[in-house]
């Protein structure tokens, strides 16, 4: 399965300020020295070295992730602005898509944004099927496009659009993969899903405030999380932040590099990233969620694979 990230940030879109790429540009120019310049091979080069947190950027845009099964079967998770990257980059490779699988992990504002933009819902050739527990989910999302929130309804869609309600511990199958979903703490309540196909698996756990329970090995959570190849999850906050901010929703990245070991999840991707931080600041946080892993290398337990999640990244399972 391939997964692609398109939107990574939590609550509000972040659009990078000038501010902000001036200060990236600043740091650049510093390690800029004459023979860096000599010809672009060098330029290259130089660029290659530069560590992400200057050369990259992690991303602006509110909770969006594709996964394509190997029958190329189009899953998405949450339609928060990264939509439209996503939407974007089919148009550039002429990709012929009438057909998506959209699963929604909960209803708050950042993870619809850019579905009353996504143009597959005005294909009349277009089928798309929305997933959730929730079984009122049409209810939900044509009241999020009435008037005077938005200047077209639910109505102006001209796809073949349709509505599963997931049932509670039912797998569904779906291109040759299987679908798993689970309960996270947040509130208003919200979904993590697992996507398992030829031996890999990925699970997608955004909004979600880990608490003791979470860490419990029951049967259930050792049969979702136990040995997952990959995991994208919520890490929107430091520890003194999820204090503080308790019953917010969102955990801090301690309690999730904590939580990945605890299962044996293999690589963790940061998510949800506070609108409030800077790249700089995000990136920091990864540094401190790696600083922190190796704290516990005293446990039982692989040291997992820690990184941000970041728009355009790809990731192969």
């Amino acid at each position: 399965m391939t997964v692609r990230f398109w939107g990574v940030r939590g609550s509000t879109p972040r659009p990078i300020g000038s501010e902000e790429l001036q200060d990236k540009l600043a740091a650049i120019l510093q390690r800029v020295k004459p023979e860096h310049l000599r010809s672009s091979e060098t330029r290259q080069k130089f660029l290659s070295k530069l560590p992400t947190e200057l050369l990259g950027i992690v991303g602006g845009n509110t909770a969006c992730i594709e996964l394509r099964t190997n029958s190329n079967t189009v899953i998405i998770f949450d339609t928060g602005t990264g939509l439209r990257n996503l939407e974007q980059r089919i148009k550039k490779t002429s990709e012929n898509i009438d057909e998506y699988h959209i699963f929604l992990s909960h209803f708050h504002y950042d993870h619809l944004l850019g579905l009353p933009y996504f143009g597959a819902m005005y294909n009349p050739r277009g089928r798309i099927v929305f997933y959730s527990p929730f079984s009122n989910m049409e209810q939900i999302l044509k009241k999020f496009m009435a008037a005077p929130y938005h200047p077209v309804g639910w109505d102006s869609f001209a796809a073949d659009i349709r509505f599963t309600t997931l049932q509670e511990d039912e797998a569904l199958k779906l291109g040759g993969a299987k679908i798993e979903w689970i309960h996270r703490n947040h509130p208003n309540g919200c979904s993590s899903y697992k996507v398992s196909e030829s031996g890999k698996s990925f699970i997608y756990s955004t909004d979600t405030e880990l608490t003791e329970k979470d860490f419990q090995r029951t049967e259930k959570h050792v049969a979702y999380f136990q040995n997952a190849d990959a995991i994208v999850l919520d890490t929107q906050y430091t520890l003194g932040e999820a204090i503080e901010k308790y019953n917010w929703g969102h955990s801090s990245y301690s309690l999730a590099v904590e939580f990945v070991r605890e299962f044996g999840i293999r690589r963790l991707y940061m998510f949800h990233h506070d609108p409030l931080n800077s790249d700089g600041a995000t990136e920091a946080m990864l540094k401190s969620a790696r600083l922190f892993d190796k704290r516990l290398e005293h446990r039982n337990g692989k040291s997992p694979i820690i990184d941000l999640a970041r728009e355009g990244y790809t990731l192969e399972l």
